[in-house]
Parts: C-alpha cells; sequence; structure tokens
C-alpha cells in the first residue's frame, strides 16, 4: 500500500509540475539526481549520507555536518533534499561534497541510489523517515542516525491504525531526540536505542550569532535609538505590530518580510505611517533620518536582530512560528502569535521568561508599554532569551561524542 501511495504521489507530482514552477524545479532535481551522482561519486572514498527535507532541517544539520568535517576529514558527506526549498538556497553549499535532491521513495529508487553512493552511515534530520530507503540501509547493515528528531503523541507512528508503519521506526540505529517525551513515546513502541541530546539549532544559532555580518545602513538606522526589529512577518503579523509604531515615536521598526514581493513591500509602505525607506534603495544617511525600515532581501534578518531591543516573529497568525532562536541568541526578548504550540523552543522560551504570546493588537500593546515603562523589564527579559539559548547547547557535541566514527 505504501509503494502504491508513493506512485500516486509521484503522477500527482508530474501533474503539478506543469503548472507550478516549484513542483517542477523538484521534479526535474529528483529524476535529475542519479545523473549528479553517477558524475561526482567517488568510487574510493567513504560518504556518510545527510537528508534534510529543506531548509530548516538543513540548519539544524549544519553542525553537525561542519563538526564532523573538521574532526575526521577521511569522510565525504553527501547531502540530499526532498524540498525544493531547501535545495535551491543551499545547492551550492560547500560543506558538502555533493549536493542533490532524494529520489522519490521507491524500492528501485532506493536500492539504484544505495548501490551509487554506499554511504558508511546516515543521518536524517527530525521528521523523514522514508520507508524503502531506511528499510534497505538496515538490510544493508548501514547505521543509521536521527538527530534533533520530535514526537508528539498525536502523530500517525503513535495511531492505533498505523501501527505497521511504524516499524520503520525501527530501522533507525539510534535516535537523538529534543526531549523526554520523545524519549517515552518510542519506548511504547519497544524502541529503546534513544538518547535525549536537545536540538542542534541551538548549536547553530550560536554559529550565526559568531559569523553575523556588519549591516551599516541598519547600525545608522539603528543608532542611538530604541529599534523594534520584526521577522519573518506575514500580514496578519503587521496587523498586530504595526498599529503600535505608527502611535509612537520614541521606537524606530525595522521589518524583514516572509514576502518580499513588490505587491507586499507596497502594502507593507501603506499601512506604515512614518518615514519609511527600503534596505537596497537607501544610504546610511537617509536610514538614519528614517523611522521605519523594510529589509526588502534574503540573508540579512539573523545579522539584523543585533540591532534591535526586541524582536517579533512572525508566522503565529498562520501554520506556525518562524525561528525565534535566531533573535532570541541576541540577548533580546521575543515576541509571537498563538500558534506556537508544536514549537518546544518557544515554549521553552516562554517558560524561561524570554518570549512573549501575543494574541491581538491589544496584547501586543499593553506588552511593549511594560516594557517601555520599566527598563530593567526589557532588560531582564532580553538576559533571560539569551540565557534559554545558552542553557541548550550542546547536542551536536554530544551527538558526535556517542556516534562510532
Amino acid at each position: 500500500m505504501y509503494d502504491i501511495a508513493i506512485y500516486i504521489y509521484m503522477l500527482g507530482v508530474a501533474i503539478a509540475s506543469l503548472f507550478d514552477s516549484k513542483v517542477k524545479k523538484m521534479w526535474h532535481g529528483e529524476r535529475e539526481a542519479f545523473d549528479v551522482l553517477k558524475r561526482k561519486v567517488d568510487p574510493a572514498a567513504r560518504y556518510v549520507w545527510f537528508h534534510a527535507a529543506s531548509l530548516g532541517e538543513f540548519e539544524q544539520g549544519r553542525p553537525l555536518m561542519e563538526q564532523l568535517r573538521r574532526e575526521h576529514p577521511e569522510y565525504k558527506i553527501l547531502l540530499t533534499f526532498f524540498s525544493p526549498s531547501g535545495y535551491e538556497v543551499r545547492k551550492n553549499y560547500s560543506g558538502a561534497d555533493i549536493v542533490c535532491y532524494l529520489p522519490l521513495d521507491t524500492r528501485l529508487n532506493a536500492i539504484r541510489f544505495l548501490r551509487l553512493v554506499r554511504p558508511v552511515m546516515a543521518f536524517f534530520i527530525k521528521y523523514e523517515f522514508w520507508y524503502n530507503y531506511l528499510h534497505i540501509l538496515k538490510h544493508r547493515g548501514i547505521p543509521v542516525y536521527s538527530v534533533s528528531s520530535i514526537f508528539r503523541p498525536g502523530q500517525v507512528f503513535f495511531r492505533w491504525y498505523a501501527r505497521s508503519y511504524a516499524g520503520v521506526l525501527k530501522c533507525i540505529t539510534h535516535f537523538y531526540v529534543q526531549n523526554d517525551v520523545s524519549r517515552q513515546l518510542l519506548a511504547s513502541l519497544g524502541i529503546t536505542e534513544v538518547t535525549v541530546a536537545g536540538d542542534t539549532r541551538f548549536d547553530r544559532v550560536l554559529q550565526i550569532r559568531e559569523q553575523s555580518k556588519c549591516l551599516p545602513i541598519v547600525e545608522a538606522f539603528a543608532k542611538g535609538s530604541n529599534v523594534f526589529v520584526a521577522g519573518s512577518s506575514w500580514p496578519p503579523d503587521g496587523d498586530v505590530f504595526i498599529p503600535y509604531f505608527n502611535s509612537r515615536d520614541d521606537w524606530k521598526l525595522v521589518i524583514a518580510p516572509h514576502e518580499i514581493g513588490e505587491d507586499h513591500l507596497r502594502q507593507i509602505e501603506q499601512r506604515v505611517e512614518m518615514k519609511t525607506v527600503r534596505y537596497t534603495q537607501t544610504t546610511p544617511d537617509e536610514a538614519a533620518r528614517a523611522r521605519c525600515l523594510i529589509i526588502d532581501c534574503f540573508g540579512l534578518l539573523s545579522s539584523a536582530y543585533r540591532y534591535g531591543c526586541a524582536a517579533y516573529v512572525g508566522g503565529g497568525f498562520g501554520v506556525g512560528i518562524h525561528n525565534v532562536l535566531e533573535a532570541a541568541v541576541w540577548g533580546i526578548p521575543v515576541i509571537f502569535g498563538p500558534n506556537n504550540k508544536h514549537f518546544q523552543e518557544a515554549q521553552g522560551l516562554m517558560a524561561a521568561g524570554g518570549g512573549f504570546e501575543v494574541g491581538s493588537a491589544d496584547d501586543f500593546a499593553s506588552l511593549m508599554d511594560g516594557f517601555a515603562g520599566d527598563g530593567n523589564r526589557l532588560a531582564e527579559a532580553g538576559k533571560d532569551a539569551a540565557d534559554f539559548v545558552a542553557g541548550c547547547t550542546g547536542a551536536t557535541a554530544k551527538i558526535l561524542a556517542d556516534v562510532p566514527l
């Protein structure tokens, strides 16, 4: 039944690729993966295979790849992606020897892929549990490690009707999970090769902070002012924070929207009632005179947070919040919307006193008034955020110290 479902999915992707450019990239990328492997695989090399569904999982796996490369240069690294949003951004990643799409999980593809690569071990990041790949890896005696994985009672593996599919988890050599709830859920399936190692994303955001860029335009904009950074925001997020800053002249606002299409940028400019400039169209002198700066390009947000006194991370009024850790690592309080219950890092940040949930513009205004009226509260919340991140690091070292290399 699984194989039938995969072939039906393949047909659906083929049809969708005729109408959607993103799906088309994935469809062609998967089909070309074998050609890439034939050209690039060194038959004499020993490959460690890392698989990430998308960009977020790549960022979780990146500290492992880079530490492995530093400490064990005798291995080569193969990195595969399922989603175009990961592959298209990181296809030229220098930390891997080969980067390509993962061919769809049919039995024939899995056999062909593993014959070409012959990995000595595999790391699957967070959620990826492909039935055919994992069963053939186990059959061949190739160890597979699931890292930064997290499980919840509602997932399909723990439903009575999916217990046979849950057997795929027993193909994993060892799980390095984020929390004890995940360990207990796996134990309910009879899986005991589990270590609570934490989340490698915490190690990654420390790396990002250390490698952050100086942004002269943002620095000139922020100098001498209280600055609020709204990152990865969507229109419903703007409904929450824009009205507050429209009515205040004691804060400056940086907005880094999740989408940077021209229509969306113009919509933001129409809603903001203050002098506004775009990052790519301004100068440091002009930015210094503005009260709102729109980051209209990708790749700068994690560095822009360094200039903030507080931050808002978007997505909490939609499918889920984006990366709160990139803001928290700078020692500033982080605010987000209500859809955060399945995001352990947000829950932990709130419990630590460095994260704050808001459900409306009134909630946001009340919270910000509290910060504005009490500088000590703002500073303490920022310290709590930084301490939370620092206290959760170390998963990468723990995993690589445990894995036989």
